[in-house]
């Protein structure tokens, strides 16, 4: 079932914690490094995990890291990780925290190279699933096939994210997700098959 079916069932309580992130984040591109770092954290963060725990403690994320300033996360010593292993706000496991030190790291580099962590994807777009996935697990740390999937699907590098008769598709569609620049594209430079063909010129 689809993350938009799924809601619609939900109880109100559920919606409530739902609903926001669905209808204003999920599918729309991001155009700040630090959000998109904060959307992968997240990301990795929910393995073995519902997402709904993830989104209860979104805030509590925030303020644990530093609102995913990359530079600032990158920079964590010891005594960061040993805080983040003893704060119930987030999800204390080592390998997480230490991959989102270690990305954070990755993500200067990037930045370093391409511009922006944006521009990095943008360079690396369009993939298949299996391409993105090769090329997230060579660059950072705790990225698994359904942990890249939901990344790129929620930061609208990947097309699924809403159903077509959600009425968040077109809203989503509206903010240019890269995925749908690309087909755009594709669309407009295939030849025109009703096209009448040029009458030959006749032989002197």
């Amino acid at each position: 079932m689809s993350y938009c079916r799924a809601i619609v069932h939900m109880s109100d309580e559920k919606k409530a914690i739902h609903k926001p992130y669905h209808d204003k984040a999920y599918g729309f591109p991001i155009h700040d490094d630090d959000e998109l770092f904060c959307r992968l954290i997240l990301e990795i963060n929910q393995a073995g995990l519902s997402w709904e725990t993830i989104l209860k403690k979104q805030d509590s994320f925030r303020k644990a890291y530093h609102n995913f300033n990359i530079k600032k996360v990158a920079a964590y010593k010891a005594a960061d990780r040993a805080r983040l292993m003893k704060d119930p706000g987030v999800i204390r496991n080592r390998l997480k925290i230490n991959a989102a030190i270690e990305n954070a790291k990755s993500i200067l580099v990037i930045q370093k190279e391409f511009g922006s962590f944006e521009k990095w994807l943008a360079h690396n777009h369009p993939l298949t699933k299996e391409e993105w996935v090769k090329l997230f697990k060579k660059t950072f740390k705790f990225t698994g096939g359904e942990i890249v999937n939901e990344f790129l699907l929620s930061a609208g590098y990947l097309p699924g994210a809403h159903d077509k008769n959600c009425e968040i598709y077109h809203k989503a569609l509206k903010a240019k997700p890269l995925w749908n620049q690309r087909v755009k594209a594709k669309v407009a430079d295939k030849p025109k098959v009703n096209a009448k063909p040029k009458p030959k010129a006749k032989k002197k």
